[in-house]
């Protein structure tokens, strides 16, 4: 740079210092998109040479580093804390002080024990969560280069101040959010932030009105977006949490999060199970008061009533399968973040994903090619792999069509900047992602730019730029010149004479072009146009200019657009078999939006799609409004990151668990706002993922699917270790019930419910999360959102096993005490007996539908072998000294163990036919 140089007509010394006016007030919160460059740049007390070093220092002080505030990591010891908020925690702990004002130490201290093992579980598993997250962190430094002094210099993106003048180039990352000064073909991709798939071309000079949405502001530079094309000069607008990306980051903190379903339920399940005991204690210290019986007994029995109520394993057991589910998850790419999230995609009724980089590869791919006048072809193949073939309706094409398709071909090789070929065993590319597209084409035609060069060799070049909207390349082919344009059609219409059909060339005929335009337009496609003219060997080509580029011939079209992934359509199709709402929220044009969802079966008309100014205006009615918009749906275009939280509310209060899938810092804010936020671990921003409840390790929308089903299978071990613990509960209370309402002393101890509870169904409990799928997990809808966990199938299971149980263990204590046994000895048996009852009822508990005998016991080996060790430890402790005394336990012969067998069996053939009646009347058909 020389040593002055212009800004609006006014010569700058270089030797001016900016800090000269460093008193003033520097307001980084402007709307540079609606002021002239050197308005901004008066504003921001800056110049075009840059800031002084002095400046700078001053102005790092004030604003701070260019970077988001990290979130705070949760340490070791509030990880432990965090496992006691939960209102079940508050139940046991209650029952445990009681047990200790008591002076029931046994009894405090086995509970105190389950709820101190529970959260070391919970810690260990959300500490691996955490750091599992935290790898996925982008801990690359971004660099800048920067004027100061009049110099440049390479710094630190995180050094930038507000005022900084910043050089880019093609392959930049944007390091702060920037209004442009000057730019030349500058091109950027900003998908991550504003959701358009196709890139955006910069221009300086256009003023815009405030209210102009982000994706459309063609005069700024936003921070996280990337250079793709071309060379830029802006001026730091704003850096670190003021940037557009550090708002949304502001905005996810602030937001109200909603709850994950399974926090939902397990409130509701445990209001209603303090409810109950509460009332069913009460109920009996009135009856045992009224009886005359003394207020200290009238204590122990409603403690050893509310220790045989309350699930004591079930901390534990819940713990172990949400940690067994987030294991499971993440061996099919699936990273957990939360724990209590391993469920939630599970029970989601709607996912809201994102377009670019989740549906789509974010690789933008010719997927057609057609010759003016004629029906398009067909290109096989997605993304940047040469894999693929042109096609004619399905069929190859012959001579003919290859000899037109090769002009094409040849044009979009040679007129062209990328790069794509093969760097250590692997396809790699680089360049504008259009001409990345074209190389790709011609691979997949055996072409490659290298060959084609030599036979053609470049003498000059017209470059790309903006305000022109075509490139031209001219080449040297045999004893001629050959001079190729591509661009937007209506650009190479003035400068074609002829066109090239199948048959050879006739008479250019615009409007029939055009209307080929419009048609692949409307299937979402961006389409290029391509022309070349051949020059005689005496052609004055000293000055090849864009005077040269008249009299040419049309060539065709080519049709390009962000590709489905593979697996994206069935994966979308595997959510509606699963009863599951699946809806597309892009910055996209609608017309983009509606070509890709009519691919994935979400959209058959371009009606059905939904755009963000319509929700706008949605938005002045009322929140009736916009849930009319939005309930059925499933498609949303340009749509501003404030309006996805819009969308995911209405779903939410239309009753639905909503998942949001992204990868973009546009995502965030709805990312957050869901019950389940779903983030892409590859691509996608650090504001993403930290927002996110779960991670996407290989960016693949089945993986998705796959942790749906890995949801739903949590679920269901959940709901069989719950209805073991209650229906086990129930029927230790109908017990209870049963002997008092007989005047029969209590027939178990509150140390032997503890046992019971703790011990040996412990580890049956525990065992069930570990339970595999059933199979027909994907084949049935979600459980309504209203839907408690414990519902009409639970409640007639729990019941009818609980009164079977509780009847017959207390047939058993009234046969023995009438027989002459002490009540010790009653005891000892009858507690044996419900160890059996238990054993045998886990097995009831791996299927509310299918049968015992249809399940292999090996396929859950730690539920064959744990119940075998529980009832081991059991008969065991009855041989302890000190154990058996404390449980008030002694040894049985084998005469009564076997005896009590077939007692404990009865429950195996009531369950049986139970699951008979239901499956061939049943009551729900939700997973």
């Amino acid at each position: 740079m020389d040593g002055h140089e212009s800004q609006g007509g006014k010569m700058i010394d270089q030797r001016e210092d900016p800090a000269n006016i460093g008193e003033q007030d520097i307001n980084p919160d402007l709307f540079a998109h609606t002021m002239p460059a050197d308005a901004v740049l008066t504003a921001l007390g800056s110049s075009l040479h840059g800031l002084s070093q002095a400046e700078v220092a001053a102005r790092f002080v004030r604003f701070g580093a260019n970077e988001l505030p990290k979130p705070e990591t949760a340490g070791v010891s509030r990880l432990f804390l965090a496992q006691f908020l939960s209102p079940l925690i508050y139940v046991l702990l209650a029952a445990a002080a009681v047990s200790l004002l008591l002076s029931e130490f046994a009894d405090a201290g086995f509970i105190f024990s389950v709820l101190v093992l529970n959260a070391i579980i919970g810690t260990v598993q959300e500490f691996h969560a955490q750091r599992s997250a935290e790898a996925l962190r982008n801990m690359i430094s971004t660099g800048a280069i920067v004027m100061r002094d009049g110099e440049s210099f390479e710094v630190d993106a995180a050094e930038l101040v507000p005022g900084d003048i910043v050089l880019l180039e093609s392959g930049a990352k944007v390091p702060a959010d920037i209004r442009l000064i000057q730019e030349y073909d500058l091109e950027v991709d900003e998908s991550l932030l504003t959701g358009e798939s196709l890139p955006v071309e910069k221009s300086t000079n256009n003023l815009l009105e405030k209210e102009t949405p982000l994706a459309d502001r063609i005069n700024m530079l936003y921070s996280a977006t990337l250079v793709n094309r071309g060379r830029g000069r802006g001026v730091v607008t704003a850096t670190g949490s003021s940037t557009q990306v550090g708002r949304l980051a502001a905005s996810m903190q602030s937001g109200d999060v909603a709850k994950p379903p399974l926090i939902l339920r397990m409130e509701q399940f445990t209001l209603g199970i303090a409810m109950a005991l509460g009332a069913a204690v009460l109920a009996l210290a009135a009856v045992e008061i009224y009886n005359g019986t003394g207020w200290h007994e009238v204590f122990m029995i409603s403690v050893a009533l509310a220790v045989s109520a309350i699930p004591e394993g079930l901390p534990v057991a819940l713990t172990v399968a949400l940690a067994i589910g987030m294991n499971r998850m993440a061996r099919r790419n699936v990273i957990v973040r939360r724990l209590v999230a391993v469920e939630a995609l599970g029970s989601c009724t709607v996912i809201a994903s994102d377009k670019t980089g989740t549906l789509t590869m974010n690789q933008l791919t010719a997927r057609a090619v057609a010759l003016p006048g004629m029906p398009a072809w067909q290109v096989s193949g997605d993304g940047n792999s040469p894999e693929g073939s042109v096609l004619n309706s399905g069929r190859p094409l012959d001579s003919n069509m290859i000899a037109r398709l090769d002009d094409i071909v040849r044009a979009a090789l040679l007129c062209n900047e990328g790069f794509f070929g093969r760097r250590n065993d692997e396809w790699v590319s680089h360049g504008d992602a259009v001409d990345v597209a074209l190389l790709v084409l011609a691979r997949k035609l055996g072409h490659s730019q290298s060959d084609m060069l030599g036979d053609c060799p470049l003498i000059a070049s017209v470059p790309y730029e903006s305000e022109f909207g075509y490139a031209a390349t001219l080449h040297r082919l045999d004893d001629r010149y050959l001079v190729l344009v591509k661009g937007a059609l209506e650009r190479l219409l003035p400068m074609c004479e002829q066109m090239a059909d199948q048959a050879g060339q006739r008479r250019l005929d615009a409007p029939l072009l055009e209307s080929q335009l419009e048609l692949m337009a409307g299937e979402g496609f961006r389409t290029l146009a391509f022309a070349h003219a051949f020059l005689p060997a005496d052609s004055d080509i000293a000055d090849f200019g864009r005077e040269h580029l008249q009299g040419l011939t049309m060539l065709g079209l080519v049709g390009m657009i962000d590709p489905l992934r593979n697996e994206a359509k069935a994966a979308v199709e595997a959510c509606h078999q699963a009863g599951i709402r699946a809806c597309m929220i892009t910055g996209d044009h609608p017309s983009t939006a509606f070509a890709i969802a009519r691919e994935l079966n979400l959209a058959a008309q371009p009606e059905q799609v939904v755009t963000g100014g319509q929700i706008r205006d949605a938005e002045v009615l009322g929140d009736v409004e916009v849930e009319s918009l939005v309930r059925h749906a499933n498609v949303f275009a340009r749509v501003e990151p404030s309006q996805k939280v819009t969308i995911v509310r209405a779903l939410q209060r239309a009753g639905h668990f909503v998942a949001v899938t992204g990868d973009g810092a546009n995502d965030a804010p709805a990312l957050n706002a869901s019950h389940v936020g779903v983030a892409m671990g590859m691509r996608g921003t650090d504001v993403a993922k930290e927002s996110a409840d779960l991670v996407i390790a290989d960016d693949n929308f089945a993986s998705i699917v796959a942790g749906v089903e890995e949801g739903r299978i949590a679920y269901r071990n959940i709901r069989k270790v719950i209805f073991l613990l209650i229906s086990t509960g129930a029927a230790e209370l109908a017990l209870f019930f049963l002997s008092m309402a007989f005047g029969l002393p209590l027939p178990l101890t509150a140390v032997q419910l503890l046992w019971l509870n703790l011990v040996t169904n412990g580890i049956q409990d525990v065992a069930l999360a570990f339970e595999p799928r059933e199979g027909n997990e994907m084949q049935l809808p979600p459980r309504r959102p209203s839907e408690p966990i414990f519902n009409r199938m639970m409640v007639e299971r729990t019941l009818i096993s609980a009164l079977v149980i509780g009847l017959l263990a207390f047939v058993t204590f009234q046969t023995l005490l009438a027989g002459g046994m002490d009540v010790d000895g009653a005891r000892n048996s009858t507690l044996l007996l419900m160890v059996l009852f238990e054993n045998v009822h886990a097995f009831n508990s791996r299927s509310e539908s299918k049968s015992v005998l249809t399940h292999n016991p090996l396929v859950n080996p730690l539920l064959f072998f744990g119940t075998i060790i529980a009832q081991l430890i059991h008969l065991s402790a009855m041989y302890v000294p000190g154990l058996n005394s404390v449980l008030d336990m002694q040894p049985v012969t084998l005469l009564q163990w076997l005896q009590l067998v077939p007692v404990a069996l009865t429950i195996l053939l009531v369950m049986e036919l139970h699951k008979w009646a239901r499956r061939n009347w049943p009551v729900t058909a939700a997973v």
